[in-house]
């Protein structure tokens, strides 16, 4: 395997990318102060999830408070992400849970946010390095890394990636390799 493609796979190892995000998420649902444990005003909600939102990207993109707070932008990111959960009125949903309790309340519903930010977050990282990655290669070093991928990692891949000469594969191989990390992990847990 070339040195670049294999640097690349070592710099989107699981380990590397969505484990180190996930514990960067985890500091700062660890930090956050969110008061009581039910929340029945809607504004009251929506406030403290865009709080939130802004407390976790701010930890997980070591940007801290200079990112600063901004009420309607933040509550509306973490509405995206809620729905992107729960369905398409899925703040709503969460606003439920929160008030009522019901399916760990709160904190559950703060959990699932993070866990989703940490997905994201992680997604963006690898897709940045990947980008980097194709930027640095000719169409035909693109090819070969393609070819040199299938050869290692083709038996994980589903058939339909693989057949007739991998050409699917081939042709959106960015998007296979940014799927890389997840695919390591679940058959790490596998293995466990």
């Amino acid at each position: 395997m070339t040195a670049k493609l294999e640097r690349l796979l070592e710099e989107i190892d699981p380990s590397r990318t969505l484990d180190e995000v996930a514990a960067r998420v985890d500091r700062a649902v660890n930090s956050f102060p969110y008061g009581s444990a039910v929340v029945t005003d809607v504004e009251d909600f929506e406030e403290l999830i865009g709080r939130f939102y802004a407390h976790v990207e701010g930890e997980v993109l070591s940007i801290g408070e200079r990112r600063g707070f901004h009420p309607e932008l933040d509550a509306g990111y973490a509405s995206q992400v809620l729905n992107g959960a729960y369905g398409p009125q899925g703040w709503k949903a969460a606003f439920e849970m929160a008030r009522t309790g019901v399916e760990g309340g709160l904190r559950g519903v703060l959990t699932t946010l993070a866990e989703r930010m940490a997905v994201m977050y992680a997604r963006n990282e690898i897709g940045a390095r990947v980008y980097a990655f194709w930027e640095e290669l000719s169409p035909e070093e693109w090819l070969e890394a393609a070819e040199e991928y299938v050869d290692k990692f083709g038996h994980l891949l589903p058939s339909e990636l693989t057949e007739g000469g991998a050409w699917r594969l081939k042709g959106d191989f960015a998007a296979v390799l940014a799927e890389h990390p997840f695919i390591i992990r679940r058959i790490r847990r596998v293995g466990r």
